[in-house]
Formats: structure tokens, C-alpha cells, sequence
């Protein structure tokens, strides 16, 4: 007799080899990046290596990409209307205007301003140049002026130099700063600083000093207006020069019958004097030596 109730099957639960396997690998975290990155990024790759192998959507592509970026380029806020110079005398401000003053408007996606940094400090009159783009179109320019304090007498003409001997133009082009000292000299220029303080020792002279010449590069000739000359040793110039001031301000020194004061020697000072005093130097003592004959 059958029973009323069948018997189920007995059902194993274990999972089937290639069950097992797929489960197996589907944990390993290289498969599982595989299937969620590598094949969506490789579809994408492949779709898009379809679409620009016709040249025609590569075109269409180039021009949305450039009509994007003139867009973004030709928005207010990305345009540079004027330019603004600080820290330039009027003369430079015209001079930087006239070399790098671009046109405007522009977009400052147009601007290259590590270039015109460049050519802005590449003007002699300008030390460092600073350079960029403000809120309101402005392109702002601050520059440090280097300030003429010499005239320079070189072998191409007169040059403005600063305190660190440095060409700022050439006196023509700045006739209004004709009052400067002035030195004079092959390579003067680089001596600029103790030519300055050479000036400041000699200020008692006042309009009787006419100026400095460098001698062999190595030491300096101060020359009056009336041509008298110290020369001046190479080393510790102006302690020789503020002698020389307190012998002139206690003996009359500088307004006697002299060509030269020679300090060159710092152990000894020659005075050369003038043809007259010469002459008459020699007269009395030719004078002197007749007068001991005949007594």
C-alpha cells in the first residue's frame, strides 16, 4: 500500500561546481573592479574611438570646444579693459605705455603677463616690474623706478645711472636732470656708490667742484671748475679728500698757484704747481742763492 504523503527528494544544497566558481570569483576585488570600471570605461573608449574615426564629428568637436572657450573667454568679468602704472615717473609711464600697451579690450586668456613682466624690466629705467589683472578690467602695473643720481660721462655719450651704477637713460632724453654730479671714466659707473659718497665729502667746495674722473679703473681725480685736481689714492678716498678740505679751510690751500694735489702716496703729498709759481719759486730762489754768494 502507498503511503497517502509522498516523500520528498532529498535536495543538496551545496552549490553546483560552476555556481562555485562564479561565486568565488565574483569576490575578488580585481574581478569586481573589472566589471564595474573596466568595462563601462572600455565601452566608453571603444564608442569613442568609433565616433572620431569619421573626421567630420572631429570637426564638430573642435568647434563646440572652441565656441565653448570663446564663450567662457568673451564673458565681463574675463575681459581687461586699461591699464594702470604705479610708481613711474610721467616720462617712464609714457615709455612703458608706448612698448607694451596692448589693444583694448581683450580677454585675459590673451595676456601673457610673465612676457610682459619681461619686456616691462627689460626698459633701463625700471628695477622690477609687477604685473596683473584686477577686479574691473584693470591691468595693473607696479613698477620700482630706478632714480638717477649721476651723470655719467662715458666714451658713447652722457648716461643718467642710479646709486647702483646701473643706465637709466641717456641725458637727452632727460635734459631736466642736467644738475647731477657728474663723473667721468672708462667703467666709472661701477663705482657709482663711493663716487656718491666722495660727493658728500666734497660738499664744502660747492660750485668750485666740477666733477669725478676715474683714473685706471681703480681710483678717482677730483677736478675743480678752475682746473686744479686732487688725486686721490686708490684706497680710503674720501678720509684724503676731508684732509685736503681741512688744509684748504685752514691754509687756503686749494686757492694758491697749484695744478695738483697728489695723494696717490698716502705717506707723502706733492703739490704741483703752476708755470707762474714755478717760475717765481725758482726766481727767489735763484735770489736767495745770490744773495749768500754776495754775503
Amino acid at each position: 500500500m502507498r503511503p497517502l504523503i509522498r516523500r520528498r527528494q532529498a535536495h543538496d544544497p551545496a552549490p553546483s561546481r560552476w555556481a562555485y566558481r562564479v561565486q568565488r570569483l565574483w569576490l575578488t576585488p580585481i574581478f569586481r573592479s573589472v566589471l564595474r570600471v573596466g568595462v563601462p570605461a572600455f565601452a566608453v573608449v571603444a564608442l569613442g574611438g568609433v565616433y572620431i574615426s569619421d573626421p567630420a564629428n572631429v570637426l564638430r568637436l573642435q568647434d563646440s570646444v572652441a565656441e565653448l572657450r570663446r564663450s567662457i573667454e568673451d564673458r565681463p568679468e574675463f575681459r581687461v579693459n586699461f591699464m594702470s602704472i604705479t610708481g613711474a615717473s610721467p616720462v617712464l609711464a609714457e615709455e612703458i605705455r608706448a612698448t607694451v600697451s596692448p589693444d583694448f579690450p581683450l580677454s585675459s586668456f590673451d595676456l601673457d603677463l610673465e612676457g610682459l613682466r619681461r619686456r616691462v624690466e627689460n626698459i633701463r629705467a625700471v628695477s622690477v616690474a609687477e604685473i596683473r589683472i584686477r577686479s574691473g578690467g584693470e591691468l595693473a602695473v607696479t613698477v620700482t623706478e630706478r632714480r638717477p643720481v649721476l651723470v655719467w660721462q662715458a666714451r658713447e655719450g652722457l648716461w643718467l645711472v642710479d646709486a647702483e651704477g646701473e643706465r637709466v637713460a641717456p641725458l637727452l632724453a632727460r635734459p631736466d636732470l642736467d644738475y647731477l654730479p657728474v663723473i667721468a671714466g672708462d667703467r666709472a659707473n661701477e663705482a657709482a656708490a663711493q663716487a656718491l659718497a666722495l660727493f658728500e665729502t666734497a660738499e664744502p667746495l660747492g660750485e668750485r667742484l666740477r666733477g669725478l674722473v676715474r683714473m685706471g679703473e681703480r681710483r678717482w681725480d677730483v677736478v675743480l671748475t678752475d682746473g686744479i685736481r686732487i688725486q686721490l689714492p686708490e684706497t680710503d678716498p674720501a678720509p684724503a679728500l676731508d684732509w685736503v678740505l681741512a688744509q684748504d679751510d685752514a691754509q687756503e690751500l686749494l686757492d694758491r698757484d697749484i695744478l695738483r694735489v697728489d695723494l696717490r702716496d698716502p705717506s707723502r703729498t706733492v703739490l704741483q704747481l703752476t708755470p707762474d709759481a714755478l717760475a717765481e719759486l725758482r726766481r727767489m730762489r735763484e735770489t736767495e742763492i745770490l744773495g749768500d754768494h754776495q754775503g
